[in-house]
């Protein structure tokens, strides 16, 4: 498996986007899981699993344990 992926996704009438298989086999992503969507207006935007960001959020914001 390469470690990166540059792929194009269209936009459909809905709103909706295809995530490229590629990145989908990359991230192991299945029909029906969730993703989170980050957006800047300034940086851009970035889909992660929610695992990843549940990750980088207690980096962030460690539980007082």
């Amino acid at each position: 498996m390469k470690n990166k992926f540059i792929g194009i996704a269209r936009v459909g009438e809905k709103g909706q986007i295809v995530i490229p298989k590629e990145a989908r086999d990359m991230f192991d992503i299945k029909p029906g899981d969730t993703v989170v969507v980050l957006c800047d207006k300034e940086k851009g935007m970035a889909i992660v699993k929610p695992d990843t960001f549940e990750d980088t959020f207690d980096k962030i914001m460690p539980s007082g344990k």
